[in-house]
């Protein structure tokens, strides 16, 4: 399942860097994810970094983008691939 970022951000700059699949940038009023770019560090990490770094605890997990840890670990398979 992919990550969002709620309206409880406080645009504090930590998450966006921490993403190793450039899935996070600034919107129109706060952070966004890119569904079809987070993976929720799958294949990097063993937890998503924008949720450890989050100091408001505003990043749950997006009911409109369910997938299974093999469906993130097959789209980080393809991210990976297509950035090299």
């Amino acid at each position: 399942m992919a990550l969002l970022i709620t309206d409880a951000c406080i645009n504090c700059d930590l998450c966006e860097p921490e993403c190793p699949n450039a899935a996070i940038a600034m919107g129109d009023e706060h952070y966004d994810i890119d569904p079809a770019r987070c993976t929720e560090c799958v294949g990097h990490f063993e937890a998503p970094q924008c949720r450890t770094v989050c100091p408001v605890d505003c990043i749950p997990n997006d009911p409109a983008h369910v997938e299974t840890r093999e469906q993130l670990q097959l789209k980080y398979f393809s991210l990976t691939k297509a950035s090299r």
